[in-house]
């Protein structure tokens, strides 16, 4: 049969659908078929890095069997890159190959996939089998497709075939169609069974290949992970995991497929692990051969997951998410597990219990490589042969009508009653008992858009009022070289932040040393990410360069965090004195004495909270309600933690530098507030007093920012005080907010930009880390109290 593999995907930026389309035409030769692929190629060349973000494509030999179609840009989409061609020429030269090829069937790869395959559908007479692999419950992506023409090309087709039930799933609920599973095939390896261990001796009776020792059999619990680092594959919930996981048993993990430049911003402590980063099939077959388990950790979007059945090939389980495309390919509890995607507590958790149940983990191995026989690619192959020759088969139109609908996409091409696309209930699990409902996530999604568009909205009508022009006015009367002054001013209380911090630090961490340019680095890096994210993920983000710097970051991480909390409560009472000058100089204020009174006693108050709470909050230890009991222990833990980071003001020389260094930042911050006013002409108007009264209304406001950098509302907060506080214009007032906001952002980007690349790390890498900040802790195995922890008895190992 000659047969003609068209992909989407570039060919030397290889992913799963490449990988297959490969092995399937190699398998279709070896059976004496005539094969020819058509995909595009990327040369290493600069363009190819340009277009590609800078990434390299690898070094591919060209087989023969291979059509070079030109190159690809890289798309974000489905929470990974793909590799799609843009330009005419490789459409025009597909068109060319496909009616010049005579070909008996035309095989489409990813046919939604813009828009090699589309053209493909209208460009051949040839029958038409289309692959759908992926999985993806995007509403608003799949229906632009639609929009696009999507359902009315892939009418074309005259067999889909799906690889699995989630990737059939997609292609149901938005394209509509008749759909068989034929999943992504896998090598596996040719070699007898020796008799020995009863593992083994199980294995020759099922007719599985020799793969080695029984699994759990070694002195470690050998962990593999195959993907690239991208949050869609949860290497930063794994890394989490296994650094608890080193705490209680010998483990050891090896990461194929990301490099170490990619691992190291995620790691807090790199013992245990092995980054090869990519290698070739023979390399990544051994790893997965020696480990006793492969982790998948994904988040989502994947429709099947080769690497699951890559381990089944070489006798290794799995334990991988419990997301819909790895559910059709891991059976759980017989040769794999499967756990609740992004629960690093209870990845580690399984974990930890196959090491300590070997005899199961070695019965899991064995089924997962008698699993693997339904994936060899000779039976793939078959199967889809078996498809060609059902379109080959399909009869053709007998009507004009019928001719006629067929031609223009109107009708399938199967010749079959139609069949739409229809709502379908998810695949995805229930979430675990104890998380947040769906409809509560929902209605909390919902809320935060609204306010975000009522900010949108509210700024909008605002400029409106105001009058673009005379905004724009403002801005340009302004002085630029104040506003520079300002900047600067900005940028030295952030190094007065830094020099506070230390101090606590340094009380916290007596057994560590903390430079000052570790705080920096830290505060800088703070600053950047609070500036760029919304909610305030740059707390999380310092510390946890400060505790990679000081050698033991899993250990310090948690004291470390706690170390901001004793910043906050200078911060509270800096807050509290500008609140006192801001209330004492705003007339519409005056007279409300009883606001004095409770602002200054506010940080007494919150001190006595931290000291007196946690002794009461230990009788929630005993109550009958768990729930109760959990909240209880966490608040308790808490506010333990913040009593920790008050370490410094029992030692007077650290806490008094703290305390000056941290209320002179904010002094410092107060003055460059100042010459703003000054710069925009407004200081005989609104003088040091409302520089006090702007500053603590965009910090109050921004402790639950909605936007990145509290975007909108810092600009309202400026306009309502200037303007009702202080008389001043609103035009003037907003013009104000809108540079006061770009000198906090430049100081943000200035000063935390250098840091990130001395660091040598980039924004990606510390939002992706600093997703996964809370350190796992497990509770001990009841084999880990009897015998120590990681012990086993020697029958067992």
């Amino acid at each position: 049969m000659r047969v003609a593999l068209v992909s989407p995907y570039s060919w030397t930026y290889p992913g799963g659908v490449t990988r297959h389309i490969e092995a399937l035409a190699e398998t279709f030769l070896s059976e004496g078929h005539d094969v020819r692929v058509l995909a595009p190629f990327d040369p290493d060349d600069r363009r190819a890095r340009i277009l590609h973000r800078g990434a390299a494509p690898q070094q591919r030999q060209v087989p023969e069997y291979l059509i070079p179609l030109g190159g690809t840009i890289g798309f974000n989409a489905n929470g990974a890159v793909s590799n799609l061609m843009a330009t005419p020429g490789g459409l025009l030269k597909m068109r060319q190959e496909l009616r010049a090829g005579d070909f008996d069937v035309v095989h489409l790869h990813e046919p939604v996939a813009p828009r090699l395959c589309w053209d493909a559908c209208v460009s051949t007479n040839a029958p038409l089998v289309g692959t759908f692999h992926a999985y993806s419950t995007n509403r608003f992506s799949n229906n632009v497709a639609n929009a696009l023409g999507a359902r009315r090309m892939l009418n074309h087709l005259h067999v889909r075939i799906a690889v699995s039930e989630a990737a059939a799933w997609t292609a149901r609920r938005f394209f509509g169609g008749r759909y068989r599973i034929i999943p992504n095939g896998v090598a596996i390896p040719e070699s007898a069974a020796l008799p020995g261990e009863p593992a083994l001796q199980a294995a020759a009776a099922l007719g599985v290949p020799d793969l080695g020792a029984p699994k759990g059999t070694g002195g470690s619990l050998r962990i593999a992970f195959v993907g690239q680092a991208v949050e869609r594959k949860g290497l930063p919930v794994l890394l989490r995991a296994f650094e608890a996981l080193r705490e209680h048993i010998p483990v050891e993990l090896t990461i194929v497929g990301a490099n170490r430049e990619e691992v190291a911003p995620l790691l807090l402590d790199d013992r245990g692990i092995t980054v090869l980063g990519r290698v070739d099939d023979d390399e990544k077959r051994r790893v997965l051969e020696r480990a006793d388990v492969l982790c998948a950790p994904s988040l989502g979007g994947e429709s099947f997951g080769m690497v699951l059945t890559e381990a089944f090939a070489a006798g290794t389980p799995v334990v991988a998410s419990d997301i819909a495309g790895y559910g059709d390919v891991v059976r759980d509890g017989v040769d794999g597990v499967l756990v609740p995607r992004g629960d690093a507590t209870a990845l580690a958790e399984t974990l930890r219990d196959l090491w300590h149940e070997p005899q199961r983990l070695a019965a899991m191995g064995v089924a997962a490589a008698a699993h693997a026989q339904r994936y060899a690619w000779p039976r793939v192959a078959s199967e889809v042969i078996g498809a060609y020759e059902d379109a080959i088969a399909t009869p053709a139109p007998r009507t004009v009508t019928e001719r006629i609908g067929v031609r223009v996409g109107l009708l399938p091409a199967d010749m079959q009653p139609k069949v739409p696309a229809q709502r379908l209930p998810s695949l995805e699990p229930p979430p675990p008992a104890g998380t947040r409902r769906p409809a509560v996530a929902l209605l909390r999604r919902a809320v935060m858009a609204l306010l975000v568009l009522a900010i949108v909205a509210g700024s909008v009508l605002a400029i409106r009022r105001i009058g673009v022009d005379r905004v724009i006015t403002a801005l340009v009367d302004s002085s630029p070289a104040w506003v520079l002054v300002g900047l600067g001013i900005m940028c030295t209380s952030m190094a007065a932040r830094a020099v506070a911090w230390r101090s606590i630090l340094t009380a916290a961490l007596p057994d560590s040393r903390v430079r000052l340019r570790d705080s920096m680095q830290g505060t800088f890096i703070g600053v950047l990410m609070s500036a760029t994210l919304p909610a305030r993920l740059g707390e999380p983000s310092r510390a946890l360069i400060v505790a990679r710097r000081t050698g033991r970051p899993r250990e310090h991480f948690p004291i470390v965090l706690g170390t901001i909390v004793s910043q906050t409560l200078l911060n509270i009472l800096a807050l509290v004195l500008l609140g006192i000058v801001t209330l004492s100089s705003v007339r519409i204020f005056r007279g409300h004495q009883d606001a004095l009174l409770v602002a200054t006693i506010a940080p007494l108050v919150l001190l006595a909270v931290v000291l007196i709470a946690p002794p009461l909050l230990s009788a929630g230890k005993h109550s009958r309600f768990a729930r109760l009991r959990e909240l209880t222990g966490q608040a308790r833990r808490a506010l333990g933690r913040v009593r920790d980071g008050l370490a410094v003001f029992r030692q007077p020389r650290l806490g008094a530098v703290a305390l000056v260094a941290q209320l002179g930042a904010w002094v410092l911050q107060w003055i460059s507030c100042y010459v703003l006013l000054v710069a925009f002409g407004l200081d005989d108007q609104a003088g040091i007093g409302a520089a006090a009264a702007v500053l603590f209304a965009v910090n109050v406001t921004a402790v639950l920012p909605a936007t990145p950098s509290n975007l909108g509302i810092f600009q309202a907060a400026c306009v309502v005080v200037l303007s009702s506080g202080y008389g001043v214009s609103h035009a003037d007032a907003l013009g104000y907010g809108i540079v006061l906001q770009a000198v906090e952002v430049a100081t943000a980007v200035l000063m935390g930009m250098p840091a990130l690349l001395k660091e040598g790390l980039s924004w990606k890498d510390v939002r992706l880390r600093t997703m996964q900040t809370s350190p796992v802790t497990l509770r001990a195995h009841p084999r880990e109290r009897r015998g120590g922890a990681g012990q086993r008895s020697a029958a067992e190992a």
